[in-house]
């Protein structure tokens, strides 16, 4: 009454017109009946029929299919895993210096380079390098593994090998490289190259022993993934985190030292 007051009071015809709409008119279910003063945020769903209620412009109800879109599955990279690789980026412009010293001594003294390149051998540190590049197939394989969620073996034959039995085999042969190389210093020096025989000879052991001291880190962490393994009840993301970044340290320190083993026996 008080909005038909509004319009100028009661008209026969106009009162007439409107019952005649409200008969015309489907009847909406109660529960999907709505005041006026209420103003829903979300659409009138029916949540088991995944319904919605749609009122057209004459007042027809009718029912349709309600479309959402799905929510997008955000994938943000391991923090541990970016700051490892960041630091890594810095370690490449510490032995970008150490490249440099090689360049600059070949360009300035290239009859001591000369000189002095005749004591390596090139077999010997052949040999060597073979084996630390297969360490970097091996520490991969315990990633997979660790991926996998499997620490340990689970029976016999390389395939059922887990993370830390392929960590254990990384492991010993860093471990033949690093003995290596200090067999092959021992060698240098009975030849009459220590470090402080002359520039070639600083430059090549404060290079190789840089990454040497690299290389012996990355066994230090291997051990303590492993420890890590088996102190744990339960092998989790974080443990295979671990497990990634060592992986990423390592396969760093074997392609610095496939760049430094072309750079040092084999350029002339």
């Amino acid at each position: 009454p008080d909005v038909l007051q509004s319009f100028g009071g009661h008209d026969p015809h106009r009162d007439l017109d409107i019952q005649r709409l409200h008969r015309s008119l489907p009847a909406i279910p109660q529960q999907a009946q709505l005041h006026l003063s209420e103003r829903p945020r979300k659409p009138i769903t029916d949540r088991r029929a995944n319904l919605a209620l749609v009122i057209g412009h004459n007042g027809s109800v009718t029912t349709t299919q309600a479309n959402y879109a799905p929510a997008a599955n955000l994938r943000r990279p391991d923090p541990v895993s970016v700051g490892t690789i960041v630091w890594l980026g810095s370690e490449v412009m510490f032995f970008a210096g150490l490249f440099a010293i090689y360049f600059t001594l070949r360009s300035t003294s290239p009859d001591l380079w000369a000189e002095r390149t005749t004591l390596l051998t090139v077999p010997y540190a052949t040999v060597n390098t073979i084996i630390l590049v297969l360490s970097s197939f091996t520490a991969q394989m315990g990633v997979f593994a660790a991926e996998k969620r499997r620490p340990y073996s689970t029976g016999k034959g390389l395939r059922n090998w887990g993370m830390v039995e392929w960590f254990f085999l990384t492991f010993a042969l860093g471990a033949i490289f690093v003995s290596g190389q200090v067999w092959e210093y021992s060698m240098l020096v009975a030849e009459g190259m220590p470090i402080y025989a002359d520039a070639y000879a600083s430059a090549f052991y404060i290079t190789t022993g840089f990454h040497a001291i690299h290389v012996t880190g990355g066994l230090i962490a291997f051990l303590l993934v492993i420890g890590r393994a088996y102190a744990v009840k339960n092998f989790g993301k974080k443990e295979e985190t671990s497990a990634i970044v060592i992986s990423y340290y390592w396969h760093f320190v074997d392609v610095v030292w496939v760049a430094l083993f072309l750079v040092i026996y084999f350029l002339k």
